[in-house]
């Protein structure tokens, strides 16, 4: 499966000249069908799926990608709904990747229906990704919400925490949203320190990884140990630790680029 994403202007569904897969999303819900662990997206002609705010958000083997709310009671014979998240490590990472691409756009349609600046309804910007408002000329682009993720190392172990929303035992690398006027660096070193009571130093860029939950964009780094000893606040974080590489507590699934920052520490041991 190779899910290649991209952008086409798509005033009417019935400019598709043939099949295409939908992705159905219903809150916080995809429409998909499940045949003993294999998952797949409904597909469909011009009109034959009911699509609230459609929009194209590339091709998966070849097929156009429509991605939008679900407009009618119920998806199509034999479909069922899933949380996104649940899909997380049980499906092709490509199929994931469409999940959840289309999953960030679909909300953020539904969440500018209307512009926020004289109230107009908002339309299909004609050349660009954006919802326009003909009235008053303002333009919304789809909300990216930064945020950095680190793994902070001291003496050959890394620094991880258990968050109040993690279910019990499992542990995860630091991450948190950068603030208006604030570099990723600095939003790195105010999260560690707010969050466990860590100062760090010769930070590094690593890698990043798009997050539709709710709209982020993580922007990884590795640090180092410069100051401090643990201090968790109790109701954000529950739990944290510097663990050697034979301790790792159960944590995020391989698709993660928190999971990515966790090898990367036990591979260099």
């Amino acid at each position: 499966m190779v899910f290649n994403p991209g952008y086409k202007h798509l005033p009417d569904i019935s400019s598709l000249p043939g099949k295409y897969y939908g992705l159905l999303y219903k809150n916080d819900e995809i429409c998909i069908f499940n045949s003993e662990g294999r998952y797949s997206l409904p597909e469909g002609r011009p009109a034959e799926l009911e699509i609230e705010l459609p929009q194209y958000i590339g091709e998966m083997d070849g097929l156009p990608c429509l991605a939008g709310g679900l407009a009618g009671p119920a998806g199509p014979e034999g479909s069922v709904f899933s949380r996104i998240y649940d899909l997380y490590g049980k499906t092709d990472a490509q199929f994931f990747r469409a999940a959840c691409l289309g999953y960030h756009l679909t909300h953020w349609m539904i969440n500018n229906r209307f512009c926020g600046k004289c109230g107009s309804l908002m339309g299909l910007h004609e050349r660009e990704r954006a919802r326009h408002c003909e009235k008053c000329g303002n333009t919304v682009y789809p909300r990216i919400s930064p945020a950095i993720i680190t793994a902070v190392v001291r003496d050959g172990k890394l620094l991880m925490a258990r968050a109040a929303r993690f279910s019990n035992r499992f542990y995860s690398v630091l991450a948190g949203f950068i603030e208006p006027g604030e570099s990723a660096e600095e939003a790195l070193k105010r999260e560690v320190m707010e969050e466990t009571g860590i100062g760090v130093k010769n930070i590094k860029y690593f890698g990043s990884q798009p997050w539709p939950f709710p709209d982020s964009l993580m922007i990884a780094f590795t640090a180092e140990y410069e100051s401090g000893e643990i201090a968790v606040d109790g109701r954000e974080i529950l739990d944290a630790g510097w663990f050697s590489p034979a301790e790792i507590p159960p944590g995020p699934g391989p698709m993660s680029v928190a999971r990515k920052l966790i090898d990367w520490f036990v591979q260099r041991a």
